[in-house]
């Protein structure tokens, strides 16, 4: 039968398979609808092999927050291009990945890996995510994910920028209101905008502490303005600038972005606190950015769209 140009857009829609591959399993299928989504499927499998071994840095982070706010999990999944991070069919992939890492017994990737996938038990998270390839067209890779169980308290999510940064924020708290929720928000907004690498100075270890001030002792000493200068001085001066240093990496001893006082964000939360009537104590934040510590190929989106269509 003759293939139309509607029959392959509507495959391609429900595939993300090239338009050319479209075409070539409706001719292959007589324009069977269900067998060519199968077609593209079986032959996708045999390349995702040759797929596998292509840079995957872009994509998405997604988050899920059990109905009762005390589970979540947060996971980041690759692809190759941002046009296929933007594919809706792409999309709901990585949210069922988050959806299958809140009920997780899983303590590492590998594990996650190998459990049922919880769309369809009769196949593997793995085995979803190379039927996935096949479907898409390109290498993806289901990079990290964590989970987070608050049973005292609240788990918040924020996602930023369609999935490039995810972030959840866990407290105790015997309040769930939209006030205290929203309070919530706003520090898991603000991780996102600051990237804060601990809770508070007490998180931070003795050993990096010392370090930090080795290397600000050895700034001071050669910085010929302390020439002069005696060694009580300069050790105030370091322990001045160390406390100014970790009040920028420490979420609860940054200043607040949305303040207008400048108040911490620490006694954001309290204020809220007390206007709620209620206890809040933050117990930990987790933030993904979509492909931070990977390699990046360079390309222009020119080059992008030229692949695609290919």
């Amino acid at each position: 039968m003759a293939i139309s140009a509607s029959m392959v857009k509507e495959l391609r829609e429900m595939t993300g398979a090239g338009m050319m591959d479209c075409k070539k399993a409706l001719t292959n299928t007589d324009g069977d609808m269900d067998k060519a989504v199968e077609w593209l499927r079986e032959n996708g499998l045999a390349k995702a092999e040759k797929k596998a071994g292509r840079i995957a840095a872009e994509g998405m982070v997604a988050v899920k927050v059990s109905e009762d706010g005390k589970k979540a999990a947060i996971v980041e999944v690759n692809s190759e291009t941002d046009f296929v991070a933007k594919n809706e069919v792409f999309q709901n992939m990585v949210n069922s990945v988050a959806t299958q890492a809140v009920g997780t017994s899983a303590s590492d990737l590998s594990a996650f890996l190998a459990e049922p996938w919880c769309e369809d038990s009769s196949v593997t998270v793995e085995e979803n995510l190379k039927n996935m390839i096949a479907k898409i067209g390109e290498n993806m890779n289901i990079r990290r994910f964590e989970k987070v169980e608050q049973p005292d308290g609240l788990i918040v999510s924020y996602i930023h920028a369609g999935g490039k940064i995810g972030v959840l924020v866990s407290a105790e708290t015997g309040d769930a209101s939209d006030q205290v929720r929203e309070c919530l928000k706003d520090v898991a907004m603000q991780v996102a905008a600051m990237n804060p690498k601990y809770l508070s100075s007490d998180d931070v270890s003795e050993e990096y502490k010392e370090k930090e001030k080795e290397v600000l002792l050895a700034q001071a000493k050669n910085d010929p303005a302390n020439a002069n200068k005696p060694d009580n001085i300069i050790e105030k001066m370091i322990m001045g600038r160390l406390n100014k240093e970790l009040k920028e990496v420490c979420l609860t001893e940054q200043i607040y972005v949305k303040a207008e006082n400048k108040e911490t964000v620490a006694k954001y939360v309290d204020s809220v606190a007390k206007a709620a009537g209620t206890d809040i104590k933050l117990t930990g934040f987790v933030r993904f950015e979509t492909g931070e510590g990977i390699e990046k190929k360079e390309e222009d989106f020119a080059a992008e769209v030229a692949a695609q269509m290919k």
